[in-house]
């Protein structure tokens, strides 16, 4: 304790005997201590009905943004959604998050680019400036929480806050579990990139959107966690702890203005596919498009974007897991691992078009 200063001493509560049957809390307030309600709150006060409307107001145009087809008359534009706004983006330096930072930089947002290499970055940058846009490089290992936390830093100090933050930077591994028993590794790898390194960089940020009253967050998951795809045990259970996260989190700070979106992107023709020899022969979106879903969930702030496809995955899990997993089994034979054979069967060209957008 510090010379000259006293601790503060807390009186106990008065404590009055209680008749029997009822309950200690219940004699308190019979007793005299009175409930105590916020400063300028009454019990009798009738409710403010202008600001009743405000609230209504916006939270009908918030669904209604969501609602196919009249979402797109009522949702701002990319230009109103990101101008003069400050957008971090993962994984900035190729594929879907380079394709999302040239658009939103075109839009006018002032876009924080998030990868490892610093050349592919500065890039990217210039690029976007070349086209008019803003751009900033900011290097960072995703996987390294402390250097996640130097990174957030060093935003925080130039640019005060992130107003948009995009989780899209990933790491993805398609292996069956029989040939994972002894690689460990690969789920570990896999949690820290996808799961922990989203986590941390929302942690450092949501405290300034919280405070400003308004914030939005994305995190690009896969289709394949709504189709529970084989192969991906790694990949698909990284995704869908960032995505138990946010759902958890959501209810606690939507009163505080921010949202959170999560995109179940199919498969994308990047850099990160272009091992699996087989993905050659799928359809596939190309980065350009899945910018544009990336791009609309910016615009309408939705809980999720998703395919009919995707959905309709979900919810046949939901009703019938059984048929689902031997439908999804036939898949997982149907496509193997390793080189595949320089024709494809007739069988494989079908499902392939009805499943369009799945990584098998």
């Amino acid at each position: 304790m510090r010379p000259g200063r006293r601790d503060k001493v807390t009186p106990a509560p008065a404590v009055f005997p209680h008749a029997p049957g009822t309950s200690r809390r219940a004699s308190r307030v019979r007793g005299g201590v009175r409930p105590k309600f916020r400063k300028g709150y009454r019990q009798d006060m009738a409710p403010n009905l202008p600001d009743l409307a405000s609230v209504s107001a916006r939270t009908l145009r918030a669904f209604g943004k969501r609602i196919p087809g009249a979402g797109e008359v009522l949702a701002q534009s990319l230009e109103d959604a990101v101008g003069d706004r400050t957008v971090m983006i993962t994984g900035a330096s190729s594929g879907i998050g380079k394709s999302a930072a040239l658009k939103v930089g075109a839009a006018g947002g002032t876009v924080l680019l998030v990868a490892r290499t610093e050349e592919k970055l500065r890039d990217a940058a210039s690029e976007i400036e070349r086209r008019g846009g803003v751009a900033h490089v900011q290097t960072c290992d995703l996987s390294d929480p402390d250097d996640i936390d130097l990174m957030a830093g060093e935003v925080l100090e130039r640019h005060g806050h992130v107003d948009i933050l995009v989780n899209n930077a990933g790491k993805s591994i398609r292996c069956s579990v029989s040939r994972s028993y002894d690689r460990f590794h690969d789920y570990q790898r896999t949690m820290q990139l996808n799961y922990f390194g989203p986590v941390k960089l929302i942690l450092d940020v949501l405290p300034g959107m919280r405070e400003r009253g308004s914030g939005h967050i994305i995190n690009v998951s896969t289709m394949g966690l709504q189709t529970n795809t084989p192969r991906f045990s790694a990949y698909l259970a990284s995704k869908a702890a960032l995505d138990a996260f946010s759902r958890s989190i959501g209810p606690e700070i939507i009163d505080d203005g921010v949202h959170i979106t999560t995109v179940y992107m199919p498969l994308v023709r990047t850099p990160m596919i272009a091992p699996t020899k087989i993905y050659d022969r799928f359809p596939t979106l190309s980065p350009n498009e899945a910018a544009d879903l990336i791009c609309d969930a910016i615009r309408k702030r939705p809980k999720r974007v998703a395919t009919a496809l995707g959905t309709l995955g979900q919810l046949s899990y939901a009703l019938v897991p059984g048929a689902q997993d031997l439908v999804v089994n036939r898949a997982y034979k149907l496509f193997p691992e390793g080189k595949p054979s320089d024709r494809e069967s007739a069988e494989q060209r079908a499902f392939v078009r009805a499943t369009r957008g799945v990584h098998w």
